[in-house]
């Protein structure tokens, strides 16, 4: 199983941006896919995850009711919009998948840039 993040970029704030993280292989037995975000010398953050069969999105306090997290079953990809950026949210943003058999994510993208600057 491999995973694509893709559609950072520069944006300034407010704006908004949508993220995709694309999942190529078996998606037999995924449970759970996550966002994840880092900036330098920080340690990784939580920002949201979904439940791969039953949707129920979670997210971190710090992005609830500005990010949405969706997921299309079909095409095998997970969405990250983000509305009103602000200069805080700037990372790269990584997505990641949790297997059953697994006890924590365990397959990772190579993450997607997010620069907020006016």
């Amino acid at each position: 199983v491999q995973l694509q993040a893709s559609g950072g970029g520069l944006v300034q704030p407010g704006d908004s941006l949508r993220l995709s993280c694309a999942i190529s292989g078996s998606r037999r037995s995924l449970y759970v896919m996550g966002w994840f975000r880092q900036t330098p010398g920080k340690e990784r953050e939580f920002v949201g995850s979904v439940n791969w069969a039953g949707g129920d999105p979670k997210y971190a306090e710090s992005v609830k009711g500005r990010f949405t997290i969706s997921r299309d079953r079909v095409a095998n990809v997970m969405y990250l919009q983000l509305h009103g950026l602000r200069p805080e949210d700037a990372a790269v943003y990584f997505c990641a998948a949790h297997f059953r058999m697994a006890t924590d994510y365990n397959i990772w993208g190579q993450g997607t840039l997010v620069t907020v600057s006016s």
